[in-house]
């Protein structure tokens, strides 16, 4: 039975439920949403509903077209490549390896940035400023350039991509988490919280992170979109995946000796990388928006 409301109050909705309003509100953010979704069921469950295997060769139908094609066959969707392997197939197999690698590459450096820079940012003095020119001085590398250094010490493979693109998304997690706790130190509320009596843990998780959570939200959106760059581009210069791997940038590079003749096997690909970070970076904005201060 529901409850009976004698008199008729305003519902305050929750902070939560602000941001979500906030943020469904935007049509692109929340349409990027539902395209994060469908990237993540197909990173998890791709492989299962693959109608065929990875590097199945079918020697009878090289370099078919696309379906919509006149001469493309609705068997191979979205064509082959210059080897008959069924490139529907191939993007289903290589979402866990670029879109799932990308999450969970991620999730390490922001495991380990978030350690690094809650510690920094609750230091002060010369430590702190220290570890703060350091981290500028590490940011000033592109994190491409840095996993292209990483990978030529390790040497190619999957393997050492993840801790690659781990290693050159952890001092962006570190700079903004580190900075953020600086920032709200200075606040008065962090004081007022001092003269109360909290000790250092209950000001930082209680009294600090409620505040910069926001700013952690929106880095892991922008590491994701990166992340998924540095690991198609590592495999584009043949430093990451290795053939015949379905990695969605290593099968850019094995479509360009068929650029001309076949664009559908580079061209696919590329598409499946930019519709993944533009889902992704969407998501953030929409985020950085819901999460402002106007909308809360």
């Amino acid at each position: 039975m529901p409850q009976i409301k004698i008199y008729q109050e305003d519902e305050i909705p929750s902070p939560m439920r602000r941001i979500w309003h906030a943020f469904s509100d935007n049509p692109f953010a929340f349409a990027g949403l539902w395209t994060v979704v469908c990237f993540l069921l197909l990173a998890l469950f791709g492989p299962l509903i693959a109608p065929f295997a990875p590097e199945q060769q079918d020697p009878h139908a090289l370099l078919l077209a696309p379906s919509w094609d006149a001469a493309g066959t609705v068997e191979h969707f979205l064509g082959t490549d210059d080897l008959g392997r069924d490139i529907f197939s191939r993007l289903l197999h290589g979402a866990h390896l670029t879109f799932g690698m990308a999450l969970g590459i991620v999730l390490t450096a922001l495991t380990l940035g978030f350690v690094i820079g809650s510690i920094s940012g609750m230091m002060k003095g010369l430590k702190s400023s220290i570890l703060s020119h350091l981290l500028d001085a590490l940011l000033s590398i592109p994190s491409l350039l840095m996993a292209i250094l990483v990978v030529a010490v390790m040497g190619p493979g999957l393997e050492n991509v993840f801790w690659a693109v781990g290693i050159a998304l952890t001092p962006q997690f570190v700079r903004a988490i580190h900075q953020a706790i600086h920032e709200e130190k200075q606040k008065e509320y962090v004081t007022a919280a001092k003269l109360d009596g909290a000790n250092p843990f209950q000001i930082f998780w209680y009294v600090i992170m409620p505040n910069v959570w926001d700013t952690v939200i929106i880095q892991t959106t922008l590491g994701i979109s990166a992340a998924i760059l540095d690991i198609a581009a590592l495999g584009f210069l043949n430093l990451g995946a290795q053939a015949p791997s379905p990695e969605w940038g290593a099968m850019v590079s094995q479509g360009m000796d068929n650029l001309l003749t076949a664009p559908w096997t580079v061209t696919i690909p590329g598409i499946a990388i930019l519709c993944s970070v533009l889902a992704i970076n969407l998501v953030g904005d929409g985020l950085r928006s819901a999460l402002s201060p106007i909308n809360n």
